[in-house]
């Protein structure tokens, strides 16, 4: 495995291989991420790694510099996946000295985790559109459970005619079925003991959906009232919407994408499940 931390150096090595997957992460790895890079390397035999803590996507208030990190126990885990290429690199090769460009996508960014956080997704935008340049992959793997995210980068894609392929992978979970994320680090062991509310919620409401239920306010009232009995839960937004244009629904007559977010202290957890077909 091979770590490099400039662009140059990253541009010499990706040569060797006539196919790469590549998953774009920020480190503080979980099995979320090794099930990605196992996809990417079944799918295009060799794959690169990046790991970047990104400013761009950080508000001044949010919690950059606490962001978890353990780049050695990152590489360790990296390397006994059989990753090929490891891009981490110093903010300043990314953001060079006078640099101010942002990527815009329109509505999908300024909605649900857009309208709590307004420069989260251009900052997302604006790294991803690098990397894939620096990286040139073939494919790139993401996962569901960051659902806003994934509608992004696929119009990131369409926009700017990119070839990259975008591959999402599902959610990956707990035993207790709350989802895989660096931020759980954050939980008190008390917060962490109610957390698993949040997929219990999103799993009542999928099974109402299946029997029928169409409604979506309905659907979106029975999630918050299950939330909003665990006293520890705050809910920031329930959301039912398009999972391509992410207006919300009225009614779920094709696939509905299901979302919340809900803090526990200070820490935000995002949710997700699709209802309908995808």
């Amino acid at each position: 495995m091979q770590v490099i931390s400039t662009i140059a150096e990253f541009r010499l090595a990706r040569a060797r291989f006539p196919r790469l997957g590549f998953v774009p992460t920020m480190g503080f790895l979980h099995e979320g991420h090794l099930s990605l890079v196992r996809s990417a390397k079944a799918a295009c035999g060799a794959v690169a790694v990046s790991i970047f803590v990104n400013p761009t996507q950080f508000a001044p208030h949010e919690d950059l510099e606490r962001y978890p990190r353990d780049e050695a126990r990152d590489l360790a885990l990296l390397a006994a996946e059989g990753v090929d290429l490891v891009l981490l690199p110093k903010v300043e090769e990314i953001y060079p000295p006078g640099f101010c460009a942002t990527i815009d996508l329109g509505p999908v960014t300024r909605v649900l985790e857009g309208a709590a956080r307004p420069v989260h997704f251009a900052g997302v935008a604006t790294v991803v559109s690098k990397l894939f340049n620096i990286v040139q992959p073939d494919m790139a793997f993401f996962g569901q459970k960051d659902a806003q995210q994934c509608v992004v980068i696929r119009r990131l894609v369409r926009d700017f005619n990119s070839p990259v392929q975008i591959v999402i992978g599902p959610t990956m979970r707990e035993a207790d079925g709350l989802a895989l994320s660096s931020r759980n680090a954050y939980l008190k062991p008390d917060q962490r003991a109610a957390a698993p509310v949040l997929n219990a919620a999103l799993t009542a409401a999928k099974a109402r959906f299946e029997a029928g239920e169409r409604d979506a306010e309905t659907l979106r009232r029975l999630v918050r009232d299950l939330i909003s009995a665990e006293p520890l839960a705050d809910i920031d937004y329930v959301s039912l919407a398009d999972p391509e244009s992410l207006e919300e629904l009225q009614k779920v007559e094709g696939a509905g994408l299901l979302s919340l977010v809900v803090r526990f202290g200070a820490t935000r957890l995002l949710e997700n499940v699709v209802l309908g077909a995808a």
